[in-house]
């Protein structure tokens, strides 16, 4: 128990103004012989204190196992709310793991969402940094044409051009994993379905609307500046803060009430995800049957949390050799294991 309390008191102190911990600098990685002329992939993660050791591992997985690492570019999304000295020891803890990757950090303006979040099951789940996704449209160059947007709490498994290199079809924004086995009803309240008119949004979609995670998505940045979907995204939070309580979890069902039904499914081996348990009790889970390329710590347990405290889960020894934090007279015999 007290490990646990120690782990949480750490969790806040790098939400808050804490000084960040020190990291290791991850092993170098090459493009092989093939990659000559290779795409650059454009991949965007948020960056904060809380899930700072998530974002770091999250990288150096894509990394190890990418074809043509040197041609991965990140984009990395920090909320404007953060002091200009945090955000300055988070670029320092970046350059301090990387020093060589290619990447940029832009700012979120979280004023965009402070007057549009509801509370949900997590507190976590509220944070204005967890809706910058819903704005990487605008927060990206224009240049950047396409982009794979990634949670802070999953590893990457498989070769990323992989998934990268996903046909969107005609029409398609976007591109994730679905799950149509899944309550889709659940995800909204009686006071949606019960409404005149609300879900009726689903009418003209080109099939039955399924849930997806939003932790791993391709998204065609023209073709949602063109849709405009970051506005009609914006609506559905308008709703649901100003007309009737119509979800109660984050940033989630305003994705599925604008793209459900009109999503280019992937394969579910890119999105291993639930491994943090649910939102409540944050419980051990097992992989789900078949290929793995991405395993996703979605939900209240994250495996460093775990970790630390001592309780770790099963699925959890396989986050931690791609743990890059420093400890004291700790040897790198993980960290070599991912080289």
């Amino acid at each position: 128990m007290r490990l646990l309390a120690a782990a949480l008191l750490l969790a806040a102190a790098l939400a808050g103004g804490a000084e960040l911990p020190e990291f290791r600098e991850a092993p170098a990685f090459r493009n092989g012989a093939g990659c000559a002329g290779a795409p650059t992939i454009h991949i965007a993660m948020t960056l904060d204190g809380t899930y700072l050791r998530g974002s770091l591992a999250g990288v150096l997985s894509v990394l190890r196992h990418a074809a043509c690492p040197e041609s991965i570019a990140f984009h990395f999304v920090a909320s404007s709310a953060s002091p200009a000295r945090r955000l300055t020891r988070l670029r320092a803890a970046l350059a301090e793991a990387f020093p060589t990757l290619p990447a940029a950090v832009h700012r979120f303006d979280a004023r965009l969402v402070r007057g549009r979040i509801s509370s949900s099951v997590r507190r976590a789940l509220d944070q204005p940094l967890n809706y910058a996704r819903i704005y990487l449209a605008g927060i990206l160059p224009r240049a950047v044409p396409r982009v794979l947007y990634l949670d802070s709490d999953l590893l990457v498994v498989d070769d990323v051009a992989l998934l990268w290199a996903t046909d969107l079809g005609p029409r398609a924004a976007l591109a994730a994993p679905e799950y149509c086995n899944a309550n889709f009803t659940s995800y909204f309240t009686d006071a949606f379905w019960r409404h005149p008119e609300y879900p009726s949004v689903f009418a003209s979609r080109s099939r039955a609307p399924c849930y997806f995670n939003t932790g791993v998505m391709v998204i065609d940045l023209d073709r949602w500046r063109a849709g405009d979907y970051t506005a009609k995204l914006e609506y559905w939070m308008d709703v649901q803060k100003q007309e009737a309580r119509i979800y109660e979890l984050g940033s989630l069902p305003p994705f599925l009430l604008v793209f459900a039904g009109d999503v280019k499914a992937v394969q579910h081996r890119w999105n291993q995800h639930g491994l943090g348990g649910d939102n409540v009790a944050g419980q051990c889970r097992e992989l789900h049957p078949g290929p793995v390329s991405l395993l996703h710590w979605s939900g209240k347990g994250k495996p460093w949390l775990r970790l630390d405290a001592g309780r770790p889960c099963p699925l959890d020894a396989l986050w931690a050799p791609y743990d890059l934090l420093r400890r004291r007279g700790a040897r790198d015999d993980l960290l070599a294991a991912v080289a």
